[in-house]
């Protein structure tokens, strides 16, 4: 019983974990902006949505990245 336990804790620990991916994004005018996990594309709105390090969600238009890298 405590063997399982454990292997579910284990287990549920790393799909958290693995969830959140910290990226860089950085914009056409040189700013670099760190997030808390890989932006989602919306093709729809053209927008980036992502959570920044105050754990605000932002939107940023597709135009304005320049490029977006896994930290």
């Amino acid at each position: 019983m405590k063997k399982t336990f454990l292997t579910s804790v284990f287990l549920t620990l790393g799909l958290l974990a693995g969830c959140s991916t910290p990226s860089l994004i950085v914009l056409n005018d040189g700013r670099e902006i760190q997030t808390l996990d890989t932006p989602d594309y919306d093709a729809k709105s053209g927008f980036y949505e992502f959570e920044q390090l105050d754990g605000k969600r932002q939107r940023l238009n597709k135009d304005q990245v320049r490029t977006i890298q896994e930290l």
